[in-house]
């Protein structure tokens, strides 16, 4: 299976226990950059049936089209937490603006 499928199934898998809560820890992080898409694309459709879900990622657009919150953490610290929109788009911290001054 490739990295993507592998992942799918993956999540399917954690599907059948039927959890209240799904954690994602960097899902397309070892991802061929043409798969990402199909992953993301799973966990999109999650969010729109209305699973909970903790997501770490640093795929900024996905978080800001699919997040009801976004925490932005440093060295293990909460730095900036908040609706997508003002985390992202106007950071009230520092050390925010700088992260995504970088990854934008």
């Amino acid at each position: 299976l490739s990295g993507g499928q592998q992942q799918r199934v993956a999540i399917a898998r954690a599907l059948a226990l039927e959890p209240k809560l799904l954690l994602f820890d960097e899902p397309t992080s070892a991802l061929d950059p043409e798969l990402v898409g199909e992953v993301l694309d799973v966990i999109k459709d999650l969010a729109h049936q209305g699973t909970t879900m903790i997501v770490v990622t640093h795929e900024i657009g996905f978080a800001r089209e699919v997040a009801d919150t976004v925490v932005f953490m440093d060295e293990g610290r909460v730095v900036e937490q908040g609706a997508p929109a003002e985390v992202l788009d106007a950071p009230r911290e520092e050390r925010t603006r700088t992260f995504l001054s970088k990854v934008l």
